[in-house]
């Protein structure tokens, strides 16, 4: 098993490859395996997967502090690959609790990278002040730059998630974050090229791009870097699509009284082979 510095090493290694990196995201340990298993070289998990199991909506105080670094937890211990985590707003809203969530996040998850997002989780005022979701990301970076390894701090401008589509604002934002000391920019919700294309020309750290959204231009992976992407995550993605296969049978057992949903189903000894 990789020791957690090696697993940074790892990490950061992956962020300045010839490709960009995708970055899987599962909702539990057994996911995670999968997942590892299906040759993804870095993890990281997601807070809607995660609200989605424990039956609750996604979205500020769903998931508190400790339950999320429980799940880390669990999830880095299931491979040897590097993981990181949706850490949301920091779960508090002042600087120096998006400081102790990295810090935790370091030493009692397992962890070697994370995000902290700027957006508030009040639907009335929904995304920070400008300085005051600087200084947010600059307490967050001081907290990773203390670790004695490499931790990849991920700083997230959510304007696109919460109705304000305004790139120029994004932008200002995601060159606020780096020059503050964040190590990946990442604005979810993005999807245009032209947009994307922006966002990578404005800033010299790596971006995220969140790919699987409905309804959004699905660009591959060759295209994506070509846009100058460095990074790619599913967020909840693959969580969604088990669960619209979940919802179908069900549906379909419950409305039709047939189970033909059974043929597309991997046997038992199939799901337990990816575990070997």
């Amino acid at each position: 098993m990789p020791t957690q510095a090696e697993k940074a090493a790892r990490f950061l290694a992956l962020h300045q490859g010839p490709e960009p990196l995708v970055v899987a995201n599962p909702w539990d340990a057994g996911t995670a395996r999968i997942l590892a298993g299906l040759g993804f070289s870095a993890l990281s998990t997601t807070s809607a997967g995660l609200a989605f199991t424990l039956g609750r909506r996604d979205g500020a105080a769903g998931i508190s502090r400790d339950e999320a670094l429980a799940n880390a937890r669990s999830i880095a211990d299931a491979t040897t690959l590097p993981v990181a985590a949706d850490l949301e707003n920091g779960y508090g809203h002042s600087p120096e609790a998006a400081a102790e969530t990295i810090r935790l996040a370091a030493q009692t998850a397992g962890l070697v990278g994370g995000s902290i997002e700027d957006a508030t989780g009040d639907p009335s005022h929904p995304i920070y002040d400008f300085q005051h979701a600087v200084e947010r990301i600059a307490a967050a970076a001081a907290a990773a730059r203390a670790l004695s390894f490499p931790f990849m701090l991920v700083a997230r401008a959510e304007n696109y998630l919460h109705g304000r589509p305004d790139l120029d604002d994004t932008i200002r934002r995601l060159q606020a974050f780096e020059a503050a000391g964040a190590e990946v920019l990442y604005a979810p919700g993005i999807s245009r090229p032209d947009d994307i294309r922006a966002v990578c020309a404005a800033v010299r750290k790596p971006v995220n791009v969140l790919m699987g959204l409905k309804g959004v231009p699905q660009l591959s992976v060759k295209e994506l870097g070509a846009l100058g992407v460095r990074r790619i995550s599913i967020g909840s993605g693959f969580c969604r699509a088990a669960l619209t296969a979940f919802l179908h049978a069900a549906r379909e057992v419950r409305d039709d009284g047939t189970f033909t949903f059974a043929a597309e189903s991997l046997y038992i000894s199939e799901i337990v082979s990816l575990f070997e």
